[in-house]
């Protein structure tokens, strides 16, 4: 049993390494105080504020609750492998798969400690320069990232959509909600980069396609953007896109430019027009949040002497499909053979590699 044992204690550090990274007691300390915050007689008098204080609870208990369960289940299976006794060997190496599995999951939830990391993302693709072939590339990145979403039980909703013009998608805005959505999704910002035999040539020559894919976190919560009135101009028009009669007899379509940087949102998706605002304002939000940190960025780097813009042809992954199978990022040098599987959503490789390398680099 000692071979389990080894694997077992390893587990063990790994885990006690991890937890005093963590700070479970600073977690504590600061469940102490919001449960304080939340006796409050008045809390409710501002139920925004409730919700959130609540919300951060829920949170820090649900962190707390996991790490103490998992450091207890390591336990455990060590004390019944430290019997000695061979009949447990099937049980506790069913354990073990498991437990090596969780592990590495919390290892990976370290590296998501950024301010927005936790929370949702949106995420939009736009079709690069190639007509139907590009459009076609940005549906497959669109279904590549939908797979990925529902194997991870995200829950996703269409913002905008506009389609090819004769087939696959110019570009599209979804919104991905559940726990560290836009963590796991930032690694995906940039040039996707795709090469095929392309099934709209006659002459079935390689092509090489191209597309934008914009990740920005969802900034529902930040007090740092503010958008006054008088700096946005509505536009309110009919919807181009499926949604049934009401969405084609009125204008339920909603486009709001934003005077100051002249960025333009649009959204079409919803059949009111006020969910419509209110979706495209908080793409908005965020994307101004995203100017805002790269606006930093920029700073801080030029400070260091390590700035580099990001351009449109710098790719980040290149997807090969012939005349060889391959997938591989350009920034960490992590690939997979199996593109078919990579298109399929098996994205949490090039994710973790990608968390793992920004650690590296801080």
């Amino acid at each position: 049993m000692q071979d389990l044992i080894d694997q077992i204690s390893l587990n063990k550090q790994k885990i006690d390494e991890l937890i005093q990274n963590v700070g479970l007691d600073k977690i504590r300390e600061s469940l102490t105080q919001l449960h304080r915050e939340s006796e409050d007689p008045n809390l409710w008098n501002d139920q925004e504020r409730a919700q959130k204080i609540l919300k951060q609870v829920n949170d820090l208990q649900d962190e707390l609750s996991g790490w103490e369960h998992l450091s207890a289940r390591i336990n455990d299976a060590l004390e019944l492998a430290k019997l000695n006794d061979e009949s447990l060997r099937p049980e506790l190496e069913k354990e073990i798969s498991s437990l090596n599995l969780e592990v590495n999951q919390k290892e990976l939830s370290t590296l998501l400690s950024g301010k927005y990391d936790r929370g949702n993302a949106i995420l939009a693709i736009h079709a690069g320069a190639g007509g139907t072939e590009a459009h076609d590339w940005a549906s497959m990145l669109q279904r590549m990232y939908l797979r990925w979403a529902e194997e991870h039980n995200y829950l996703c909703d269409i913002v905008d959509f506009t389609p090819g013009e004769e087939a696959g998608t110019k570009t599209i805005t979804l919104t991905i909600t559940g726990k560290y959505a836009y963590g796991k999704l930032k690694s995906e910002k940039g040039t996707h980069r795709l090469v095929r035999l392309s099934p709209f040539d006659a002459a079935h020559r390689r092509h090489t396609s191209f597309a934008m894919v914009e990740v920005l976190p969802e900034a529902i919560d930040d007090d740092s953007i503010e958008i006054p009135a008088d700096e946005i101009r509505i536009d309110v028009f009919k919807s181009s896109g499926a949604g049934g009669q009401n969405v084609q007899k009125n204008s339920t379509a909603v486009r709001l430019l934003h005077i100051p940087t002249g960025i333009i949102v649009t959204c079409q998706n919803e059949r009111s027009q006020t969910q419509n605002r209110e979706n495209a304002m908080k793409v908005l939000k965020s994307r101004l949040l995203d100017i805002k940190h790269q606006e930093q960025e920029k700073e801080l780097g030029e400070l260091r002497g390590e700035y580099v813009k990001a351009e449109w042809g710098s790719q980040i992954r290149s997807y090969v499909l012939h005349p060889y199978q391959m997938v591989k990022d350009h920034r960490t040098d992590f690939e997979v053979g199996n593109a078919q599987s990579v298109l399929d959503g098996n994205l949490d490789g090039f994710m973790e590699a990608y968390l793992k390398f920004l650690c590296k680099s801080k």
